[in-house]
């Protein structure tokens, strides 16, 4: 286990798909994660998110759909404008218009689509297809 709780989500969540695991627990928390699962579940990548409290800091029991190829953190966290989304795009999805960049931004974290529709540019998180 690594200190980085969002690489350690994104990693277990990219084995349990592989193995065809139908749900994954995940566990620490923090909102972050919380936000990035919100923004995977927007774009149908995976199904409900369930926060589970237990006063260890909580787990999140992520319903997995067998949709995601690939899944990983991008270190370091580029801070990119919205001139230089297609750049990121083409360096780290494997086609036009296959799979997402999270990207945290002043507006929320939010998928490539949605911050060049609000015109806004942030730090990459995280890639998915």
């Amino acid at each position: 286990m690594q200190m980085d709780v969002l690489n350690d989500a994104l990693v277990k969540i990219y084995h349990y798909e592989q193995a065809g695991r139908k749900e994954v627990l995940l566990h620490p928390t923090s909102n972050l994660l919380q936000n990035v699962l919100a923004t995977l579940q927007k774009n149908h990548y995976i199904g409900e998110v369930e926060r589970i409290e237990d006063g260890r800091g909580g787990k999140f029991l992520v319903q997995l759909l067998g949709r995601i190829n690939k899944t990983a953190v991008i270190k370091p966290r580029f801070p990119i404008k919205v001139s230089q989304v297609l750049d990121f795009e083409k360096k780290y999805l494997p086609a036009a218009d296959f799979g997402i960049l999270v990207l945290s931004t002043p507006k929320g974290v939010m998928s490539q689509h949605e911050a060049i529709k609000l015109h806004t540019g942030g730090r990459l998180l995280a890639y998915v297809y």
